[in-house]
């Protein structure tokens, strides 16, 4: 898995989880205190999110940053 693959699966699995929680991205994203623009283009994969934003998204979404990261045993289509 090159850097752009795994930048679009923590995305996709950002945005998996959120909506599970049904928080829309709007949401979310005021929640972490980021523009929504900026939580679009993490959701999409075309940024590379820091630890720390990582561990703030994961605090809002009520689960461990571990989880974000657990995607090779989700179907992520």
């Amino acid at each position: 898995m090159d850097k752009k693959e795994f930048q679009i699966a923590v995305g996709k699995r950002i945005k998996q989880l959120r909506e599970n929680k049904k928080i829309s991205q709007v949401e979310l994203a005021a929640l972490c205190n980021f523009e929504k623009s900026n939580m679009s283009r993490l959701e999409a994969g075309n940024t590379n999110p820091t630890a720390y934003t990582l561990y703030i998204i994961a605090q809002k979404l009520e689960v461990e940053v571990y989880e974000i990261l657990n995607f090779n045993s989700n179907s992520l289509t």
